[in-house]
C-alpha cells in the first residue's frame, strides 16, 4: 500500500468516527424536527378555532351594542321628560321665591305701621281671638 491508500483509509476511518459522533444529536434534532411538526400540524385547527370564537365574540359585543342604542332611544324620551320637569320645578321655585319676598316685604310694610301707630296689642288680641275661633270650628 501506498501513501495514497493509506491516506484514504485514515480519512475513511476519521469520517467513519465522525459519523458514529454525530448519531447521537441528530436523533435529537430529529425528535425535535417531529415535536415541532406535531406542534405545527394542530395549528391551522387552533386557528381556525380562535377566529372563529373571535367572530363569535364579535358577533355577540355588536347584539349588544345594538340592543344598548335600542334601549338608549327608547330612554331618551324619558331624560327629556325629566330636563322639562326640572326646568318647570326650577320655574316654579323661582316664583315661589317671588312671592315670598313679595310677602315679606308687604309684612315688614304692616309691622311699621303696627309699630308706628302702637297697635301691637290689638293686632295681638286681633290674632288670638282668630286662634281661638279656629279652635272651636276645625271643619272649616
Amino acid at each position: 500500500m501506498d501513501w495514497l491508500g493509506i491516506g484514504v483509509l485514515i480519512i475513511g476511518i476519521a469520517f467513519m468516527v465522525f459519523v458514529i459522533m454525530l448519531i447521537k444529536p441528530l436523533n435529537k434534532l430529529s425528535g425535535v424536527f417531529l415535536s415541532l411538526k406535531s406542534t405545527t400540524d394542530a395549528l391551522p385547527q387552533q386557528v381556525t378555532d380562535i377566529t372563529t370564537e373571535a367572530k363569535d365574540t364579535l358577533s355577540t359585543g355588536r347584539e349588544t351594542i345594538q340592543q344598548l342604542n335600542n334601549q338608549m332611544s327608547e330612554l331618551s324620551p324619558l331624560f327629556a321628560i325629566i330636563g322639562n320637569v326640572g326646568e318647570t320645578t326650577n320655574k316654579l321655585s323661582s316664583s315661589m321665591v317671588d312671592i315670598t319676598k313679595e310677602m315679606k316685604e308687604n309684612t315688614e310694610e304692616g309691622s311699621t305701621f303696627i309699630e308706628r301707630n302702637n297697635l301691637e296689642g290689638l293686632y295681638g288680641a286681633i290674632t288670638l281671638g282668630y286662634y281661638v275661633l279656629q279652635r272651636k270650628n276645625p271643619q272649616q
